[in-house]
């Protein structure tokens, strides 16, 4: 009776063994070799997965902005996201950073990036800092980013990667993004990464005239439109409605989150 028990498990083991090789062969195997790569090799790969994100989610849809271009293709967004994410970094779609909040699809912060027409010695103000990838890619194309995070545990991350990555030129203030920075301003652009019930009056007052303002706001349909402000050199200001986007709210002080 024993042996025929000691037989039955043999043969069990066996044909389990048997119906993982395909498995062995393809996806696990290939977990194991990416696994044993170098960290010369995978920064290799992420490189290619770079240039790959922006020619074909990118460029292909209408960014032309050289410097926006480069940036995107410069930019580390592996580094970004949490670690159980960083296989998928690369594709077009948002990821949860944790605390409720996100980091854009690659080709929204180009497209918002774009509309900002920003110059190598620009200051941009930043509402919503999240993990610090749109103020990297900012910071990369103008002199001085300003970035505000109403949630003091995400700041304090961001400053930090901002900071260990060497992007000297971001500075982080944990408050209410939508006060904007006073004493910062004006501001040669705004963008705000966040979705607004309306636009706050404290950024149109601290955008520079000439300036230009991104911003994600709510409409009336339940839905949100991204939206450029443009401030004429009288100080008058012009609304612009672009496309259909989502994003999570705005965050005030009201809200509960000093």
């Amino acid at each position: 009776m024993k042996l025929v028990i000691i037989i039955t498990v043999v043969v069990l083991l066996f044909s389990v063994l048997f119906c993982c090789l395909p498995f062995m062969n393809g996806i696990g195997m290939n977990a194991i070799v990416f696994a044993k790569k170098s960290v010369e090799q995978l920064e290799e790969e992420y490189v290619l997965r770079r240039k790959k994100m922006v020619k074909s989610q990118i460029a292909a849809r209408g960014v032309k902005d050289k410097e926006v271009l480069e940036a995107m293709e410069t930019v580390p967004r592996h580094l970004f996201v949490p670690e159980e994410l960083r296989g998928f970094s690369y594709r077009d779609e948002p990821f949860s950073i944790g605390l409720g909040q996100t980091i854009s699809q690659p080709y929204i912060v180009a497209l918002m990036t774009e509309m900002l027409e920003l110059n190598s010695d620009d200051i941009v103000l930043e509402i919503g800092t999240g993990s610090g990838y749109q103020a990297a890619v900012l910071a990369t194309i103008v002199q001085k980013v300003y970035t505000i995070e109403i949630i003091e545990e995400l700041g304090i991350q961001a400053t930090e990667r901002l900071k260990r990555l060497g992007y000297s030129n971001v500075d982080v203030k944990i408050a209410d993004g939508s006060l904007g920075w006073p004493d910062k301003s004006p501001f040669d652009a705004i963008i705000v990464t966040a979705a607004a019930e309306k636009i706050p009056s404290a950024l149109i007052h601290q955008l520079k005239r000439g300036g230009r303002l991104v911003i994600p706001v709510d409409n009336a349909y339940l839905g949100q439109d991204l939206l450029i402000v443009e401030k004429d050199d009288e100080g008058e200001t012009d609304i612009k409605k672009t496309i259909p986007v989502r994003f999570v709210p705005l965050v005030k002080e009201k809200d509960g989150v000093k």
